[in-house]
């Protein structure tokens, strides 16, 4: 890869991406006070001492935000996964298998699609026990429909295409079929879905805490701090206002970042189709 050809958008994607991963992954390491550690009086303005200020308890903002952006970002990525395993497979199944088999899993996934995702997961999350592991697997599965949608209609397209015939000839399997012809042919346009369900994942899991079904206190995540400060806001104080920012920076540089690579794979191709 020439990284004189990645353009500016794309470098301001990666250099804010970095940092959040960056706080992420080394949060105990950088955050100057504890998670859940009450260090001052409620909603402190900034100091050389708190940097963001302080919350509604009096914890530190920014080491709530260093260890909101661990809990927000794990929580995401592994739900994107989630998602992204179980649509794609299941969506790229449907369209070699075909017939009746494609017919019950589309139609099951509009139905689910039919329901907002939001109050599926909030009727859900409720009667479920409350852990990290059910929310990922009802975030997952839910957003896995939008995967689905996606990957089968790639693999249709790519099923009827001369080099999956052959395979068939040769008496290839299904399995070997969507993983070895399928697959890495609708590889591009699903790097370029992942950023876009990454975020969205940010944003569900963001919304569920600001209700109170998803992260469950003293843990620190960016929607739930949201939640905490947003009475503050009637003051003046923008306790509130920063992991929101947060949110937002996140969701633009995730989404420069996909734009290059969905127009880096489009003009690959374009070239290709040129010799």
């Amino acid at each position: 890869m020439d990284f004189k050809t990645i353009p500016i958008s794309a470098w301001i994607g990666i250099f804010a991406t970095s940092i959040f991963a960056f706080a992420a992954i080394f949060a105990p390491l950088i955050a100057p006070y504890g998670m859940s550690e009450i260090v001052g009086d409620v909603w402190e303005p900034t100091s050389s001492d708190f940097w963001l200020g302080t919350d509604n308890l009096g914890r530190d903002l920014l080491s709530r935000m260093i260890f909101g952006a661990r809990t927000t970002l794990a929580i995401a990525a592994v739900a994107t996964i989630v998602s992204f395993s179980l649509g794609a497979m299941l969506g790229m199944t449907a369209a070699v298998v075909g017939g009746l088999s494609d017919q019950l899993l589309s139609r099951g996934v509009d139905l689910l699609m039919s329901i907002p995702t939001l109050i599926f997961a909030l009727v859900v999350l409720s009667v479920l026990p409350a852990s990290i592991v059910t929310l990922i697997l009802v975030m997952g599965i839910l957003d896995a429909t939008r995967v689905f949608r996606l990957s089968r209609a790639v693999a249709v397209d790519v099923n009827v295409m001369d080099f999956v015939e052959a395979a068939k000839l040769r008496g290839e399997g299904r399995l070997w079929i969507v993983t070895r012809e399928i697959l890495p042919n609708a590889l591009s346009t699903l790097v370029a879905e992942l950023g876009l369900r990454f975020i969205f994942m940010v944003l569900f899991l963001s919304a569920l805490s600001f209700l109170g079904l998803g992260i469950q206190p003293p843990e620190a995540d960016w929607g739930g701090m949201v939640k905490e400060n947003k009475d503050g806001i009637i003051f003046g104080i923008p306790a509130a206002l920063i992991p929101a920012g947060a949110i937002a920076l996140l969701a633009i540089s995730v989404n420069l970042i996909a734009d290059w690579i969905l127009n880096r794979t489009t003009d690959m191709k374009g070239g290709r189709g040129g010799n």
